[in-house]
């Protein structure tokens, strides 16, 4: 029998293009992994996140920073949230359950998503066509997090810092999702 061996590939082949000052690109380095509490063990949860990331478990909404910067927690919905973070290799969810001694249920949502980051001046513009959100730095400031449609498509999105965007849809849409973003980028050069 034939040797195989398979390789992992980005949503979009690595994607990257300059639009004037604004950069839209593929985010590759990172791994995903949702978070859930189980029933009734909330506060040990949170104590396990005190202790292994320096940080809490967002609320719906809004995004936490493990003390050392290397991870973001995205609330997402109550007792839910995704864990982003720099990972090489197939053992994300390891990773997370092991520094959270086992206090949550957790599954890797690395290769499910297409994850691009927009920045630049172009931005917030470029998202204001596609996106039903109001994401005026006073209504979505840095750390946000919301659930929303663009385009007919789910999306994540994240704001980073003033005009710096993570986006993520689901990899089965992912040419799609990176079409309605480049078009609205286009259309407001």
């Amino acid at each position: 029998m034939p040797e195989i061996s398979l390789k992992a590939r980005p949503a979009l082949d690595g994607y990257r293009r300059q639009f004037s000052e604004t950069e839209l690109v593929e985010v590759t380095d990172k791994a995903l992994v949702s978070i859930a509490i189980p029933q009734g063990d909330a506060d040990k949860l949170q104590k396990a996140m005190a202790v292994a990331y320096g940080t809490t478990f967002p609320v719906p909404g809004s995004s936490t920073l493990s003390a050392d910067g290397a991870a973001r927690f995205l609330g997402l919905q109550p007792d839910q949230c995704f864990a982003m973070f720099e990972f090489e290799g197939n053992e994300a969810i390891r990773a997370v359950a092991g520094a959270l001694d086992d206090k949550c249920y957790c599954t890797d949502q690395s290769d499910s998503w297409a994850i691009l980051r927009l920045s630049g001046t172009l931005a917030l513009t470029a998202l204001e066509r596609i996106c039903p959100l109001d994401l005026t730095p006073t209504e979505f400031p840095p750390g946000n997090v919301a659930r929303t449609v663009m385009e007919h498509l789910g999306v994540i999105i994240l704001c980073e810092d003033k005009n710096r965007y993570v986006l993520m849809s689901p990899r089965s849409s992912a040419q799609s999702f990176l079409h309605a973003i480049e078009t609205s980028l286009e259309n407001v050069l």
